[in-house]
C-alpha cells in the first residue's frame, strides 16, 4: 500500500463497457500504481459480466455501490427508481454465483495508506452511506466532519454516485469547489474528489470521465475520454433497460432526481 503514490480514480462504470476499455487505455498511458474503484460496476446497462471480469482481472481496489449491493442482495431496490431496479433484476439474471460473490464480497470503504479514504456513495454515516448523495453543501460538509475525525489521518476522501465530477476543499472552516482541471492539494486542507462517471453520465458532455490522483506530487487531475456512446445506449435500449424515448429529453436535473 505504501508504494502506491499514483491513482487512477474511476466510478460509476455502469456496465458500460464501451467505456470503461476507453478509459482504460487512457488510463494504461499515465503511469498510475493502481486504479481505485468508487462503485457501481453494474447496472443500466448490459455488459456487466464483463465489467466485472474486467474489474477484477486489472486488479482494481474496489468498493461497493449501491447498484453493486442491490445486484446481489445486500440492499433492496425499494428507493430505486423503475429503470434501475428494472435493470439490478436484469443483471441479478446474467452474472454468474462467483461474480455475485464478488460484488457481495465488496466493502463499503477503503483506507488506502492512511492517505485516500474511499466510498460510492458519502463517509457519513456509518449505515447506508452508500445510498447518500454529496450534491449539496449541507451533506459534503458532515463528509467533511467524518473526514477530519477519520483515525487514519487521511485528508483525502474520493467518492461518486453523483456521476458529477469536482474537487471540494475544506480550510479554515470553510468549503468551496476547486474547478481546475488540475488541483493543487494544500497540506493544512481537507478534499472530497469525485471523478464522475465512466459510464453513465447525467450531464450533455457525453465522454467518460476519471481523476489521476498523484499522492507525491499532491495533485488530482480530471481527465475525459471520447468513446461511442451510441454503442451501449442502443443495446440498453434494445434489451429493455432504457425507458421511452421521450425519457430522454428530460433536462439533466430533473433526471437526477429520478434516477439512483
Amino acid at each position: 500500500m505504501d508504494r502506491l503514490m499514483r491513482l487512477a480514480l474511476i466510478s460509476d462504470i455502469h456496465a458500460n463497457l464501451e467505456a470503461l476499455e476507453a478509459t482504460l487505455a487512457d488510463i494504461a498511458v499515465q503511469a498510475v500504481d493502481r486504479v481505485v474503484c468508487l462503485g457501481d460496476i453494474v447496472g443500466y446497462n448490459t455488459r456487466p459480466s464483463e465489467c466485472v471480469a474486467v474489474t477484477r482481472r486489472i486488479d482494481a481496489l474496489c468498493v461497493a455501490g449501491n447498484h453493486d449491493l442491490a445486484v446481489c442482495g445486500r440492499i433492496t431496490t425499494e428507493n430505486f427508481s423503475n429503470t434501475a431496479a428494472r435493470t439490478a433484476a436484469w443483471t441479478r439474471e446474467r452474472l454468474t454465483a462467483d461474480e455475485l460473490a464478488f460484488l457481495r464480497g465488496l466493502p463499503l470503504k477503503a483506507n488506502i495508506a492512511d492517505r485516500l479514504i474511499a466510498v460510492h456513495g458519502a463517509l457519513h454515516p456509518e449505515t447506508g452511506c452508500e445510498s447518500v448523495r454529496l450534491d449539496n453543501d449541507e451533506r459534503r460538509m458532515l463528509s467533511f466532519k467524518a473526514l477530519t475525525a477519520h483515525p487514519s489521518g487521511a485528508r483525502i476522501c474520493a467518492f461518486g454516485h453523483t456521476h458529477r465530477a469536482g474537487a471540494y476543499e475544506y480550510r479554515n472552516g470553510r468549503a468551496l469547489l476547486r474547478s481546475e482541471p488540475e488541483v493543487d492539494l494544500r497540506d493544512d486542507a481537507y478534499y472530497l474528489i469525485n471523478p464522475g462517471t465512466v459510464g453513465e453520465p447525467r450531464a450533455s458532455d457525453r465522454r467518460a470521465t476519471y481523476m489521476v490522483l498523484d499522492l507525491a506530487r499532491r495533485t488530482v487531475t480530471l481527465r475525459y475520454v471520447e468513446y461511442d456512446a451510441s454503442v451501449p445506449f442502443v443495446a440498453a435500449r434494445e434489451a429493455g433497460l432504457r425507458p421511452r424515448p421521450g425519457f430522454a429529453a428530460l433536462d439533466d436535473r430533473l433526471r437526477s432526481l429520478v434516477e439512483i
